[in-house]
This record gives structure tokens, sequence and C-alpha cells, in this order.
């Protein structure tokens, strides 16, 4: 029978990177998952043993990875994929689901994506960096959030420096740079009535060329961005405070809250009260 560590993440209020599961297993022979769709970002990392990953393009064609202990592969929200441990020699990995704004950029940097899932490590030392910083994570108490965060970050970071495939784009600093500046402006203003085309101007580009820039960095259009950060914001007002519905959106940049109410819809499949309600009975639930 398989050994399994698992465990659910039960804060979401971290807005750029946030942990949603976690867990270990070492696996029966030909244990398998899929094939499925993920909705967040997936990585294992394969400590010992054998087994085979499976990547399906949107046409349904898909490529198998033969894989090994001491690399690991990237699922990519969206796409189908199967994976299975060897008959002989199954393998036994860690795992860590992950999302938030700029999940997307921190996954590109180390040059991982639907189309090329495999991560190698640059030597066996930074393999063993990367499962020790996953292994916080998942044997942490629960309730140790800002820990397992923590841990999080260190995990992304390793990735992204130990990774034989990170990305060395030429201009990717400067991307970086006009990214940054447009989300502390961001940060500061989403109160207002920000523009795609105020942001351009603040970094003193064309907005066409602007909008390629920040996509490239970020990993989202700068309209998706500022629409997620203003109800990833909404959303914590609705789970931390008593405010009304009408202040919350007028303190995210929307004067007329039937706007609010479709966009918050539209990034969080609820109404704003629905999500009040349904966050608050979980909160409930977690006390008793």
């Amino acid at each position: 029978m398989s050994d399994v560590l698992f465990s659910v993440f039960p804060n979401e209020r971290f807005i750029d990177l946030t942990l949603y599961q976690s867990g270990y297993e070492k696996c029966d022979p030909m244990h398998g998952y899929g094939p499925n769709i993920r909705n967040h970002f997936l990585f294992h990392y394969i400590i010992s043993g054998k087994g085979t990953f499976r990547a399906n393009s949107k046409n349904l064609d898909y490529t198998d990875y033969e894989l090994s202990g001491g690399c690991g592969f990237f699922i990519e929200p969206g796409y189908v994929n199967h994976y299975w441990a060897d008959g002989d020699d199954p393998w036994e990995y860690i795992w860590v689901e992950f999302d938030g704004l700029r999940a997307r950029a921190y996954v590109e940097a180390a040059g991982l994506s639907h189309a090329h899932p495999v991560y190698r490590p640059e030597n066996p030392e930074d393999g063993a960096k990367l499962q020790e910083n996953m292994f916080a994570i998942v044997k942490a108490d629960n309730g140790a959030s800002l820990y397992q965060i923590g841990y999080l970050y260190l995990f992304v970071d390793t990735l992204i420096r130990t990774s034989q495939s990170r990305k060395q784009a030429l201009g990717g600093k400067l991307r970086e740079f006009y990214a940054r500046e447009a989300i502390n402006y961001i940060e500061h203003h989403y109160a207002e009535n920000i523009t795609v085309e105020e942001l351009a101007e603040i970094c003193r580009l064309d907005r066409s060329y602007f909008g390629k820039v920040f996509k490239s960095a970020v990993g989202q259009p700068p309209q998706e961005f500022l629409l997620r950060y203003r109800m990833e914001k909404a959303a914590e007002a609705l789970e931390l405070t008593s405010e009304s519905i009408a202040d919350i959106s007028v303190s995210v940049g929307y004067a007329n809250a039937l706007h609010f109410s479709r966009a918050f819809k539209s990034v969080y499949g609820m109404s704003p009260r629905e999500y009040r309600q349904k966050n608050k009975l979980m909160e409930k639930r977690w006390r008793e």
C-alpha cells in the first residue's frame, strides 16, 4: 500500500504566490493519476524510482516522458495530464500545487511550461535543496500559513535558480523593470480609475508595446492583472471585515456596485455576497 502525506492549505489571502495543496507519496507499482485537468500549477519532484508523465496538447496529441529520481515534472492548468508509476521500480515523489498573480512569470523564469514540463537540476545538490524546501511545506503543522508561504517562495526561488532550462532572455531585466513600475503603481492606486493608457504613460511606453512587455514579464495582460489584483483585495475585505459590499466596491475602484459584482463573479465564479457567506461558514467550521 502507498505511503502518503497530504495537506490542504487553509488560507488563500496571499496574492502574488499562494499554496493550495502539497503532499508526498511512495507509490505502488503502476499507481497513477488522471487523465485530468488541473486548475492550478502543480510540480512533482521525483525522489526515487521511475514513472511516466503524459502531457496532452489542446488537440489531444500527447508526449510521454519516462522519468526517474532526481528530476521533476510540471503541470500547467488547463491541459489534460496523466502520470503513473513504473511496474517494477515505482516512483516516490513530493508535490506542491500553487498559483498567484506572479506564479506564471516565476514558472516561465524557470524555463518550464506545458511544452517543456521536465525539470532537471544543474547538479544533485540543487535537487536535494529543492526537495528539502518542498518537504518543509508538506510537513508543516496545521495553521503554520506564514511558515509554509515562506518555504513556498524558497521553493520557487530554488526552482528558478537551479533549473537547467531557466530563461536567459535578452532584455529580461528591462521588461521586469517596466512591469515592477506598473505593478507598484497598481498596488498604490488600485482604488482609483486606473487605465492601461495611464500605466503605459507612467512607464513612458506606447500602450500596445507596454501591453506586450507587461504580459511577457508577468504572464498576464495588464487589464487581467489589475482586475485580479482588485478582486483579491475585495475578497480579502469580504473575509476579514464587515464592510458593506458597496463600500468594498468603492475601495477597489468600482463606483458602480453592479459592475463590481460582475467583475468579482468573473474571477471567483460567485457573487461577493455568496463569497462572504461561504467563507464565513468555512471559518466557523474551521474554528469548530
